[in-house]
């Protein structure tokens, strides 16, 4: 299967730890799927760091990267941010975010000072994570009675499907991303079952 179908990303969480005329930066990368993903991760940081004096990030999300952004937070523009997200893109990494924590040391780095600690310490966050490669996937919500369950979750794990969300009652509702390059098959495979039917969800994991 070539390449075009899987995308890379971190297998797990990583830090960092740079320090510069009496400045530290912790850099923390995580695994991201959603924008709530990157706010809940950042707002856990901010009350952990509640004496940093910055909290900078980056991140890139989606297979096609479209959705992507780079926050200074109050550092000069494009000293923080962006070295941030060019290590995510150097590594070839999507559904990442990398956030910086700051502790000034009262001695100013210059821009080229703290374009070099943000893109030192990320690099750092990243390196020490292993990355792993997933399928792209169309996402579908299948609607079902239960007695067809069985038949349902035997076509999704032999299609390598994630479930994401299922409420699995009398009448059952399953949310699910099925691997891109066999989507189309599957989904007629499972519109075939009596009483199912598949209806395709904007977006794709």
């Amino acid at each position: 299967m070539t390449d075009i179908h899987k995308y890379k990303t971190l297998a797990g969480t990583g830090t960092g730890d740079f320090r510069d005329r009496g400045s530290k930066f912790l850099a923390y990368s995580y695994s991201v799927t959603s924008a709530a993903d990157v706010k809940e991760r950042l707002q856990a940081l901010k009350k952990e760091h509640t004496k940093a004096v910055h909290h900078c990030y980056a991140y890139r999300i989606g297979t096609d990267g479209t959705q992507y952004r780079a926050n200074d937070d109050g550092e000069p523009q494009g000293s923080a941010g962006k070295p941030i997200l060019g290590q995510i893109d150097s590594m070839g990494l999507s559904s990442v975010l990398v956030v910086v924590v700051r502790y000034f040391g009262g001695t100013l780095l210059g821009v080229p000072g703290l374009i070099n600690a943000y893109k030192t310490v990320t690099a750092q966050a990243l390196e020490n994570v292993p990355v792993t490669e997933k399928w792209i996937e169309d996402m579908v919500e299948i609607n079902f009675d239960y007695p067809a369950m069985g038949e349902v979750l035997y076509l999704l794990k032999q299609g390598e499907a994630t479930i994401y969300k299922q409420d699995l009652q009398l009448f059952c509702v399953i949310n699910a991303g099925i691997p891109r390059y066999q989507s189309d098959t599957y989904v007629q495979r499972l519109s075939e079952i009596r009483g199912v039917t598949v209806k395709r969800l904007a977006g794709i994991v």
